[in-house]
């Protein structure tokens, strides 16, 4: 490939990058080698944004992870390997060269075990780990993939990987690659029958963007410049007139705000027009961006640095199209994801941390063999990623209201038709589903079920014998209420006053009255 060389001002533009990028024989449908691709990553404006941004906003919110079937203790247990581990990182980092190259792997050193020996997951809490990322060039060999259409192993990856001869076993290890390979299509730079880069596309244009940056600094060189016009002189050009238009220019040179120049009626001081160059070129550089995106399957205002105008928690068109976007990266990065989350939880739930939790929940695990209950936490794991769009507080408590309503409702039509210990199940509900909004609720409704279920209204009588006084006869005013305030039962001490219980407490007291 021939070197080009541009010079902008009288200094050479990188050639790092410009050798390359700016030569003639780049055209449309070029394929990027793999040292394109790593100059590009490390030289083009574009090149990381391309590659590390989408993975950055993939990752700009933490998974919530939830075990049912466990106490907080083990999803702590969890979040602890999960950070010693560095996952999130390592995760970055394959995706990135994946997308940079068409295919990464990472890899599971242990001390003392040989790469070749599958590794007992139970014996991992005992080993020292470590990861290694490797790109094309380290794994060049082993990730060619198979071409025949009548193996079993047609266009998949291997088992393992192989890294300067050395071995590794395919539980120790994740291949990872962007977009699904073709058919007899060689990936330049991942040098086998693999994914893409994500700059294969996108080469041309990113070419050309190389000449948007040029014609920038062009414009602003310029810019400065201004263009004296002079009187024209005579054939014979003395001394005197030479040092005089020198003096002029000089004099020119040197005039800021607050000086005096003066010239001659027929003499005029102008700036180089451009106003012609900025729709022009704004357009074309747009274009550029856009052909870039397009090519890279990305939103454009990733690229473009463009604010959203009324950001992500209006829900407008253009940042549901980015959070579908990052919904599909981080679908594709669910492989890397799932392994790392077994060896994480291997090393987190120990049998010594099993015993540690059998000390403080006896009840809970008494009886329960260590295997018994770790298959339970891994088969009530899920860990899921947040909504992008987040709702902006006003339309979150609107949303709540109508729960709340939609709780409060459902009892008063079904407290009615229960004994009362269905009706007290159906209150230490309303109370599990108020107690989720913890914006609204922050302190807990608490429900005392067998209490509940177990408690008998008072009748106006006995209401009465309480307070030392005669009978009350009913008030039709009050309605169906079935006591005094203080003969309400036990557990409305610790609902703090919410109206919702007083609420309930004369739906239950109308019907258990006689």
């Amino acid at each position: 490939m021939p070197t080009a060389t541009i010079d902008v001002g009288g200094s050479p533009v990188g050639p790092a990058l410009m050798s390359i990028l700016m030569a003639d024989d780049i055209q449309p449908g070029f394929d990027p080698s793999y040292q394109l691709c790593k100059d590009i990553y490390l030289y083009h404006p574009l090149g990381l944004k391309m590659t590390e941004w989408p993975i950055r906003m993939a990752q700009s919110q933490p998974r919530e992870v939830t075990v049912q079937r466990g106490p907080d203790r083990v999803k702590e247990a969890f979040f602890d390997e999960w950070e010693a581990l560095a996952a999130d990182k390592i995760i970055f980092q394959v995706a990135t060269l994946a997308r940079t190259y068409g295919i990464a792997s990472v890899a599971m050193i242990a001390q003392g075990v040989p790469s070749d020996r599958q590794i007992d997951y139970k014996e991992l809490p005992n080993l020292a780990l470590s990861f290694n990322v490797f790109d094309p060039l380290n794994t060049s060999g082993s990730l060619v993939l198979n071409q025949n259409p009548t193996s079993a192993d047609f266009m998949k990856a291997p088992g393992g990987i192989t890294v300067q001869g050395q071995q590794f076993h395919r539980s120790r290890c994740v291949v990872y690659m962007n977009e699904q390979p073709i058919y007899i299509a060689f990936t330049t730079s991942a040098f086998g029958f693999v994914g893409r880069s994500v700059y294969q596309r996108a080469l041309f244009p990113l070419k050309s963007f190389i000449r948007t940056m040029i014609t920038d600094d062009m414009v602003v060189t310029k810019a400065g410049l201004l263009i004296m016009k002079l009187k024209a002189v005579g054939s014979i050009v003395t001394a005197a007139m030479r040092s005089l238009l020198g003096l002029k220019l000089t004099q020119l040179k040197g005039a800021a705000t607050g000086n005096v120049l003066g010239i001659n009626t027929d003499e005029d001081v102008q700036t180089l027009n451009m106003q012609n160059l900025d729709g022009a070129f704004g357009m074309a550089r747009k274009d550029i961006l856009e052909n870039i995106a397009s090519a890279a399957d990305m939103p454009a205002k990733i690229l473009n640095a463009e604010t959203f105008a009324e950001g992500f928690g209006e829900g407008t068109e253009d940042a549901k199209y980015v959070a579908k976007y990052v919904d599909r990266i981080r679908e594709e990065l669910a492989p890397l994801y799932a392994w790392f989350t077994t060896i994480a939880q291997y090393r987190a739930w120990t049998p010594k941390f099993y015993e540690s939790l059998q000390r403080d929940y006896p009840d809970q695990y008494r009886g329960k063999s260590y295997r018994q209950a770790f298959y339970e936490w891994c088969n009530s794991f899920e860990a899921k990623w947040p909504n992008l769009l987040t709702e902006p507080d006003s339309e979150k408590a609107e949303a709540e209201k109508v729960r709340h309503e939609m709780v409060v409702k459902t009892i008063e039509v079904m407290a009615p038709l229960m004994d009362p210990e269905n009706k007290a199940n159906l209150l230490a509900w309303g109370a599990e589903v108020l107690n989720t909004n913890k914006m609204m609720v922050p302190t807990p409704l608490e429900i005392d079920v067998d209490a509940l279920a177990a408690w008998q209204p008072p009748t106006p009588q006995l209401a009465a014998e309480e307070q030392g006084g005669e009978p009350e006869a009913p008030n039709p005013g009050r309605g169906d209420r079935a006591g005094a305030d203080g003969a309400l039962p036990r557990f409305l001490p610790r609902h703090r006053g919410k109206a919702l219980t007083h609420e309930v407490v004369r739906l239950i007291g109308r019907d258990n009255a006689p």
